[in-house]
C-alpha cells in the first residue's frame, strides 16, 4: 500500500479525482443479472480524467463538518488515539485504486465516519449492520490496505438526544472472500477507462 499525504483539503480533494475511492465504488459495480450497462460512476471517472469539472453540491459537506467531533467521540469511548491527517491510501500495484480514511490507528486499524440522516442512523443502530450503501466503501479499505485488520465504522448524529454516536467493527476475516474478486474487477474497470481516455485525448 502507498500512502500519499496532503497539506490542504483542496489538495486532498484534487488527489481523489479520477480514482476509484471507497465512496464511489458503489457507483461503478454492475451487479450480476443487470446486464452490461455501466453505472454513472464509470462516466464520472472518464469526465474527471479529461478535465470536466463536477457540478452540484458537495455531498460530503455535512460529513466533513461533523467528522472531527465523531472521531473525538470514538477516541473517548475506545481510548484509542486516531491520526486524522488528510491522506489517500492507494494500492502499490495500481495507484488509481484508493481510499481516503477519515482516521488511522497505525496501518492495521482505520476509522470511517458516517453522519447520515437520523432515520438512516437509527436503522444502522437497530440492525447492527453496515448499511448496503456503504458495504463497497468498507470493502475498499481492505482492498487497498493489505495490512488493515479492523475498520471502525462510526455513526454520528448530534440531532438525536440518545444514541447519537455508535460504531460498528468490521474485521478483515469477514470480507476476505470478496477482496481479491473486487480488486480484479476494479483493475478491469480502470483498464477500460484508460483506453477510453487515451482515445479521447490523442
Amino acid at each position: 500500500m502507498k500512502i500519499t499525504k496532503f497539506e490542504t483539503h483542496e489538495e486532498w480533494m484534487a488527489g481523489r479525482i479520477g480514482k476509484i475511492t471507497g465512496s464511489r465504488l458503489k457507483d461503478l459495480i454492475v451487479k450480476r443479472g443487470t446486464g452490461d450497462k455501466k453505472k454513472i460512476g464509470f462516466y464520472e471517472l472518464i469526465a474527471e480524467r479529461i478535465g470536466l469539472p463536477a457540478d452540484g453540491e458537495n455531498p460530503m459537506e455535512r460529513g466533513h463538518r461533523l467528522e472531527e467531533e465523531a472521531i473525538e467521540r470514538f477516541e473517548v469511548v475506545t481510548k484509542k488515539e486516531v491520526d486524522k491527517s488528510l491522506v489517500i491510501w492507494s494500492c502499490e500495484d495500481n495507484p488509481n485504486i484508493a481510499v481516503s480514511p477519515d482516521g488511522m490507528i497505525g496501518e492495521t486499524e482505520a476509522v470511517e465516519v458516517k453522519c447520515l440522516s437520523s432515520a438512516r442512523h437509527i436503522e444502522a443502530l437497530l440492525t447492527n449492520e453496515v448499511p448496503k450503501d456503504f458495504e463497497d466503501q468498507v470493502l475498499q479499505y481492505f482492498i487497498v490496505n493489505d495490512k488493515l485488520e479492523t475498520l471502525y465504522l462510526c455513526f454520528y448524529d448530534p440531532r438525536l438526544k440518545v444514541k447519537d454516536f455508535f460504531y460498528l467493527t468490521v474485521n478483515r476475516v469477514s470480507v476476505l472472500d470478496r477482496v481479491e474478486v473486487m480488486k480484479i474487477y476494479e483493475k478491469e474497470v480502470l483498464e477500460e477507462v484508460d483506453l477510453i481516455v487515451n482515445s479521447l485525448m490523442f
